[in-house]
């Protein structure tokens, strides 16, 4: 029954398997094709769209499993850009991202109520809301910007909070046109409106973090964790339109909500992105061509007219934008041109207007015509502005993104690239696996996919039950690793010594980390403190870091890292602090760092090349560095440099951290880093700048290290 309905086909296809067939083979063929003749296949999604739709040959309607999937796609990459936007930056550029955004809405507003009043002929409502049309954008080539690694550009961050507030106003300005059209516009109108979107950015940004915070404690299922997040997605953006603003603005907040909650290096991110852009993002894409009908151009010449008109308010109100903010800014030729590029589609929030505007009906002609706020060259024109912008739009970024990543690759290099940096996870029991992996994957460079290490040591007499242990063992690292896309190279060692048998891998393997995972219920056991000072330690090239986990890393909200006084002068301590900046990145948690004034001094210079969330608290005692660890709230967490020069000499009290740990933090999660303290003299990277007076070779070092 079901060959013959196939081999009956009629148009538009009908059969379900035979329609996501085709979907899927489009998404697969774009890329592959287009890639090879540098057209972004974005546009290629998006034109298949055209060919394939109901306007083109027919061949699939854009019914409502096609309208449902784009939508997820529409929100998912609204959701994406708050989710991948950095927080740090963006609190830091925040007014950078108002000014951009006044600019993006201003210009294209101008030209757009300039040519719909004065060459059109529109009314005032008319014109202000076919002027708004202009102001909004769609982040469409995001994930493309996203894929070559420099989401976390200034521009780009900057870019990303201006289209909230573009189309935030866009969306604002609809919602009083159609008041003003139908007379509801009053003091209650006003109020109404005010109260909601403030009630609906509360609970999101509020309440939605401490749900979100609850939820990873409690689950660890993975597909768990996944639908939580599609469902905080689709929850917030109904509550947008609760609130009488588009549900992607519900979407872009449900990012920032969960920002901090989904680190860029986890499993769940890695997760999120591919679903979103496998799936969701390309069915949004096909979605929008199928909406292009090429033969109405060719039919009108109003038409035309509106659409050229559209064109040059649109694409050069957002050119004249991104000029002026490149020039106020002080950007580079590059990152303006990014800039252009990522804000000149016009999908989302222009075709939501359009369409409102257009079932909104004013009156009737004397032949009984209705008379709409947005006529259907409007409409039409909106059609072909989606088309040529989203092609703008694609080749733009790509070409400008392309010399940016280069730029980058040449000015920066990762002080521990893949290269030399080798991180061993010494694994013994099943609960801290998990935990370390995840440690390990926060803690390394971006660029180290492979140079991961997990190790279990086997006593030599080769007990059956210790070796499916640690295969057990190993084989669920691997694949924690193998979720957020990185080679964990697993290691099985005979010694009928525990530490012997590390040390001897670390030399193997010229291991630059040794992470050490502590039990819950034990701590720092005696036994463990012996083989910490006594053996581990004794590599003085070697980085070790002692984890105790008592929650989910993503769930930390705040760290508290303390430094002793001298720290700086170890070899490894610009290394080890490099761990810290990353966890601080990839986490987006705020680091309050306690230390001498000296030290502090270091660390605000460092902050300016690399943006963390970052507070400073001069500590005078390593007293009041204990009281403060003492007094860790909820969600927070303990770093502690534990410099191995101050162990032996000007503060004894280091020595009894473990015990002090083991009393006053059980229930929190706190990391011990010792620095290596000696250095390879045939390499520039691990050498000692804390004696060095000059500061210029500091910030040198400092350039290689921190990408």
């Amino acid at each position: 029954m079901n060959l013959l309905s196939i081999h009956n086909l009629s148009f538009p296809i009908e059969d379900p398997v035979l329609k996501f067939l085709l979907v899927l083979i489009i998404i697969l063929a774009a890329p592959l094709l287009l890639n090879k003749i540098k057209v972004p296949h974005l546009l290629g999604l998006i034109i298949a769209g055209a060919v394939i739709g109901p306007n083109g040959f027919n061949i699939l309607a854009r019914d409502s499993s096609i309208v449902v999937t784009g939508t997820t796609g529409l929100l998912y990459i609204m959701f994406l850009a708050g989710l991948e936007i950095d927080m740090g930056d963006f609190k830091k550029n925040k007014w950078k991202s108002l000014g951009y955004g006044g600019y993006a809405f201003i210009f294209p507003f101008i030209l757009g109520y300039l040519g719909s009043y004065y060459l059109l002929s529109f009314s005032v409502l008319t014109s202000v809301l076919f002027a708004s049309l202009f102001s909004s954008q769609t982040l469409i080539t995001y994930p493309l910007i996203s894929k070559m690694g420099i989401a976390k550009n200034r521009a780009v961050n900057i870019t990303v909070g201006g289209t909230m507030i573009t189309d935030v106003a866009t969306l604002l300005v609809l919602a009083v046109v159609v008041g003003m059209v139908q007379g509801d516009v009053g003091t209650s109108f006003w109020v109404k409106l005010s109260v909601s979107f403030i009630v609906f950015g509360l609970i999101v940004l509020m309440i939605f973090p401490l749900i979100g915070r609850w939820f990873f404690k409690k689950i660890d299922d993975k597909i768990s964790q996944y639908i939580f997040v599609l469902v905080m997605i689709y929850f917030a953006a109904v509550l947008a339109e609760l609130a009488g603003v588009e549900a992607i603005i519900g979407a872009f907040f449900a990012g920032l909500a969960l920002n901090r909650l989904i680190p860029h290096t986890s499993s769940l991110m890695n997760r999120v992105e591919f679903v979103g852009n496998a799936i969701f993002i390309p069915f949004f894409l096909i979605s929008v061509g199928m909406l292009i009908d090429f033969k109405v151009f060719f039919n009108s010449f109003e038409t035309l007219k509106v659409a050229s008109i559209m064109l040059v308010a649109s694409i050069g109100g957002k050119y004249i934008s991104s000029v002026v903010a490149q020039k106020t800014f002080r950007f580079t030729k590059e990152e303006g041109k990014l800039i252009f590029g990522l804000s000149s589609a016009s999908a989302a929030a222009t075709l939501a207007t359009v369409m409102v505007g257009y079932n909104i009906i004013l009156s009737e002609t004397e032949t009984g015509e209705p008379v709409r706020l947005l006529n259907e060259h409007v409409l039409n024109g909106s059609i072909l502005l989606i088309l040529i912008s989203c092609t703008i739009s694609s080749f733009i970024s790509m070409s400008s993104a392309q010399k940016i990543a280069e730029q980058d690759n040449e000015d920066t290099v990762s002080g521990k690239n893949h290269e030399d940096e080798n991180i061993l996870l010494a694994l013994n029991y099943e609960a801290t696996v998990e935990r370390m992996v995840n440690l390990g994957i926060m803690i390394k460079a971006h660029s180290n996919t492979e140079d991961l290490f997990a190790l279990n040591v086997i006593n030599e007499d080769k007990n059956e039950s210790s070796v499916k242990n640690a295969e057990k063992l190993l084989h669920q690292a691997a694949n924690m690793a193998a979720a957020s896309d990185v080679k964990m190279q697993t290691l099985k060692r005979y010694d009928n010594d525990v530490v012997n048998g590390i040390n001897n891998v670390i030399k193997e393997q010229n291991i630059t980390d040794l992470i050490i995972g502590l039990e819950d219920e034990k701590g720092f056991s005696p036994s463990f403190v012996y083989n910490l000072y006594n053996g581990y330690l004794q590599n003085d090239d070697v980085n070790v870091l002692v984890y105790h986990a008592a929650q989910p890393l993503s769930t930390i909200k705040k760290y508290a890292v303390m430094i002793p006084e001298n720290a700086h002068k170890e070899a490894g301590f610009f290394h080890a602090l490099l761990r810290v900046w990353n966890i601080a990145r990839n986490s987006g948690a705020t680091v309050v760092f306690y230390a001498a004034e000296n030290i502090l001094n270091i660390l605000q210079r460092i902050l300016k090349k690399a943006n963390i969330e970052a507070e400073f608290i001069i500590m005078k005692t390593w007293k009041d560095g204990e009281e403060t660890a003492s007094k860790l709230q909820e969600d927070e967490a303990l770093i502690l440099f534990m410099a191995k020069r101050g162990m032996h000499s000007y503060i004894p009290r280091m020595r009894l951290i473990p015990e002090l740990l083991n009393k006053s933090l059980p229930d929190k999660n706190y990391l011990l880093i010792f620095p290596y303290s000696e250095y390879d003299e045939n390499s520039l990277e691990r050498r000692s700048v804390g004696n060095h007076d000059d500061f210029m070779e500091i910030g040198n070092i400092i350039k290689k290290i921190f990408k």
